[in-house]
C-alpha cells in the first residue's frame, strides 16, 4: 500500500512538473464528460418539468372509446353503472360534448366554447375552484343550467372575478340559455402546455343534462367516456378491467371495439422518447472521450521518451517491471480522473446556464437541471478507466525497456 501511494505522489509531481502539457492533455477529458454531463442533466431536468406539467392536466386519466365504423356499439348508462360498481380504482368517470356560441355583456359580445360534463367534471379539473363551487349531482340530474367558469374569463366578462350568483346569458344551437354562475375556477399556471391568444373564446362548463331539457337530445350512449384512476392505482389493470366487461356485456369479445388511451402509457411514451435522445446524443459527445484518451497515451508515450533515462536507472536499482507499469498507469489514470472531475462541475454549470439562458427566453419551458450521483459516479469512473485504458501501451513500454538500452538512449 505504501508504495502504491508512493506513485501516486511521482506521478502528481510529474503532473505539477508538465501543467500546460498536463492541462491540455486533459481537455479531451474535460470536454467529453462534461459534454455528457450537461446532456444529461438537460435531459433529465426537461424531463422532470414535462411529466410534472402533464400530470397536472391530466394524471391518472383514461380515455376509453368505440372503435366501430358501423356504428352499432356504444357505452350506455348502465355500462357506466356496471363500471363504477365491478372495477376497483376508478375515482370518477365522465363525458363531455362541446358546443359552440356566443355571449354579450357590458364588457361586449365574446365567442363561448360551452362544455356539457357529468357531475364528476370537478374531478377531471386540473386548477379547483376559486369562488362558489362546482355544479353538484343534484342538478346535474335536473339538468338545471348553472355553470363553472374560468378566473379570467369571469373578469373578460364582468371585470371580475365576483361573479357567483350572475346570469350568462349564451346562444347554443340558435337558442340562448340563461346560465346562473355558480363557480369560478382558477386560471391555469403558464406552461409549455397550455396556450392562450387574443379574443380566444370563453369557455363555461355545465350540466350535460341541460342538452336533454333545453334540446331534447338523446344522452343514453356515449361513445366516448373518459375515467380517472386512484392515486397510485394500477391504470393497465383498470383498462383491461373495464374492456373486458364492456365485451362482455356488449358480446363483443375480441373483436377491439372498445379501446382506450391511458395517459401514464402515453408518459411512458414521452419519457422512453426522451432517454433515447439524451442517450443517444450523450453517446455521440462520449465519442470525445475516445480522442481524450488517444491524446491521453499520446502524451504518455511522450513522457515515456522523456524519461527514459529515469527509467533505465530505476531498473538499474532493481525496480521491478510491475512497479514501473504502475507508476505510468497511475499517472494516465490521475489526469483522466482529475479531468474527469473538471468535466462534472464544468458540464453541471453549463448545464444551469444553459436552463438560465432558456428561462429568460421563455419562461413557459424554465426547468432546473437534474443528474443522479450514479451518473456523476458513473462518468468518474469512466474516466478513470479510459486513462487506464490508454495508458496500458505506454506503460508497459516503459515497464519492458531494459536498463541498458534506456541509459544507452541518454
Amino acid at each position: 500500500m505504501s508504495q502504491f501511494f508512493e506513485y501516486l505522489k511521482m506521478a502528481v509531481s510529474n503532473i505539477k512538473a508538465n501543467k500546460m502539457r498536463s492541462f491540455l492533455t486533459m481537455l479531451g477529458i474535460i470536454i467529453g464528460i462534461s459534454s455528457v454531463i450537461l446532456i444529461m442533466s438537460l435531459g433529465n431536468g426537461a424531463k422532470n418539468v414535462i411529466t410534472e406539467q402533464m400530470a397536472g392536466i391530466a394524471a391518472g386519466q383514461i380515455a376509453l372509446y368505440t372503435f366501430d365504423d358501423t356504428g352499432s356499439y356504444y357505452i350506455t348508462k348502465d355500462d357506466i353503472e356496471a363500471i363504477k360498481e365491478n372495477v376497483v380504482g376508478i375515482k370518477a368517470i365522465n363525458s363531455y360534448m362541446y358546443i359552440d356560441g356566443n355571449t354579450m355583456t357590458n364588457k361586449g359580445e365574446f365567442q363561448v366554447s360551452a362544455s356539457g360534463q357529468m357531475a364528476s367534471y370537478q374531478y377531471f379539473s386540473t386548477t379547483g375552484i376559486l369562488n362558489g363551487r362546482y355544479f353538484n349531482e343534484s342538478e346535474y340530474l335536473a339538468g338545471e343550467p348553472v355553470c363553472v367558469i374560468g378566473e379570467n374569463d369571469a373578469v373578460r366578462l364582468f371585470g371580475s372575478t365576483d361573479v357567483v350568483g350572475l346570469n350568462l346569458d349564451v346562444i347554443l344551437w340558435d337558442m340562448e340559455i340563461s346560465f346562473r354562475i355558480v363557480g369560478v375556477e382558477q386560471a391555469e399556471k403558464e406552461s409549455m402546455f397550455t396556450f392562450t391568444y387574443d379574443n380566444s373564446p370563453i369557455s363555461i362548463y355545465f350540466p350535460l343534462t341541460v342538452l336533454e331539457q333545453v334540446y331534447g337530445v338523446a344522452l343514453d350512449t356515449y361513445y366516448q367516456i373518459y375515467l380517472l384512476a386512484e392515486d397510485h392505482a394500477d391504470t393497465s389493470a383498470i383498462t383491461t378491467q373495464v374492456v373486458d366487461l364492456l365485451e362482455r356485456r356488449h358480446q363483443c369479445y375480441g373483436e377491439d371495439i372498445y379501446q382506450f388511451e391511458s395517459f401514464n402509457d402515453s408518459m411512458q411514451i414521452v419519457n422512453t422518447v426522451i432517454n433515447v435522445v439524451t442517450m443517444m446524443i450523450s453517446l455521440v459527445a462520449a465519442i470525445s472521450l475516445i480522442v481524450g484518451g488517444i491524446g491521453v497515451m499520446n502524451i504518455m508515450l511522450v513522457s515515456v521518451t522523456e524519461r527514459t533515462r529515469e527509467i533505465g536507472i530505476r531498473k538499474a536499482l532493481g525496480a521491478k517491471t510491475r512497479s514501473i507499469m504502475l507508476q505510468f498507469l497511475s499517472e494516465s489514470a490521475i489526469i483522466t480522473m482529475i479531468g474527469g472531475l473538471i468535466g462534472i462541475i464544468s458540464g453541471m454549470a453549463g448545464a444551469f446556464l444553459v436552463a438560465k439562458i432558456v428561462a429568460m427566453v421563455n419562461p413557459m419551458f424554465a426547468f432546473t437541471p437534474s443528474v443522479s450521483i450514479r451518473t456523476i459516479l458513473t462518468t468518474t469512473v469512466f474516466s478513470s478507466v479510459i486513462g487506464l485504458f490508454f495508458g496500458i501501451y505506454p506503460a508497459r513500454k516503459a515497464a519492458k525497456m531494459s536498463p541498458i538500452e534506456a541509459l544507452r538512449r541518454n
